[in-house]
């Protein structure tokens, strides 16, 4: 078992949920994180600390189509450690934004 972040991550990112992480699953992206299932040890801390609600328990079938998608980014982009980032300027906005995969997700890593 495994925890995902979902399509609510997407042109937020924020960064509470890697605050709380024991060993570091997570990566990021230019416009989210996911978490690496391979490392992910299923502690649970990570997924009410995300304020979009973006974490889920991969035993929600709604979390199904997201752990090969956690797992393949996971793979693609570099591991996230600094607590000290920030969320993306306009996080609070995209927050409750539905259906954001097929026009705001960036395939692209994070910068920096």
């Amino acid at each position: 078992m495994t925890f995902v972040v979902t399509e609510s991550c997407i042109r937020c990112k924020y960064m509470d949920c890697i605050q709380m992480c024991p060993v570091d699953c997570f990566h990021e992206g230019e416009n989210m994180l996911v978490i690496d299932p391979v490392y992910c040890v299923d502690c649970a801390v990570c997924e009410p600390e995300c304020p979009a609600g973006a974490i889920l328990s991969d035993e929600e079938p709604e979390a199904q189509k997201w752990v090969e998608f956690n797992a393949k980014y996971a793979a693609l982009w570099p591991n996230i450690t600094d607590m000290e980032k920030k969320p993306l300027p306009d996080a609070d906005e995209w927050a409750d934004v539905d259906d954001k995969l097929e026009s705001h997700f960036s395939p692209k890593p994070a910068e920096g």
